[in-house]
């Protein structure tokens, strides 16, 4: 059986996506996938991302992280996005490099794999789901196979239930959050494993 080959893209202003992401790269390995942990590139301008120490200090934290390619994108089979909601849809960021990806959806270099997210916003009602539904409805453009979690763990009946994927008010992890996107990362990599053979 082939090993699945998981990317695993966010971008984080101030840290929460940067959490998601690392919990799910850790169970992602775990369930027995190759995984590549990239970020998306901050577009913000320097200025603006200066001007804020939170927002300063969280990208020299990524440094070390390398921001996501169009190779990448060839390379796997599956994809688990997390990015911030901004005004009830995600990041700029996230879209800047969806829109550089036209030659890899023409050659259909994106289709067939698998395709997961979650998201963060200030407040609980913060357009986590409109977030969410619309990386899905790009993904679909893609012709990728959408993996969510649906209610097929009690862990959703714990954390704050969305079946589109895990989300949350930005802040603290708990238990129950990481629980949660280590289940969505498991199902996103069983479920790829079933596709790659």
């Amino acid at each position: 059986m082939s090993t699945p080959k998981i990317l695993i893209l966010f971008y984080s202003t101030y840290g929460t996506n940067h959490t998601v992401a690392q919990t799910a790269a850790e169970a992602a390995k775990e369930a027995g996938a190759d995984v590549r942990l990239r970020r998306f590139a901050e577009t913000a301008p320097k200025e603006v991302v200066e001007g804020q120490d939170a927002w300063k200090a969280q990208l020299e934290k990524m440094q070390d992280i390398p921001e996501v390619s169009p190779d990448d994108m060839e390379w796997a089979d599956g994809y688990f996005v997390s990015a911030p909601t901004r005004f009830g849809v995600v990041a700029s960021q996230v879209r800047v490099f969806f829109d550089t990806l036209g030659a890899l959806w023409q050659k259909g270099a994106l289709a067939n794999k698998t395709f997961t997210a979650t998201t963060s916003s200030n407040t609980p009602n913060g357009g986590q789901e409109m977030t969410l539904q619309s990386l899905y409805t790009t993904a679909m453009h893609w012709g990728t196979i959408i993996v969510a979690p649906g209610y097929t763990d009690g862990v959703k009946f714990e954390d704050n239930g969305n079946p589109y994927g895990f989300s949350k008010a930005a802040g603290e992890f708990e238990d129950v959050h990481r629980r949660s996107i280590s289940f969505q990362a498991r199902r996103l990599v069983e479920i790829t494993a079933k596709l790659v053979g």
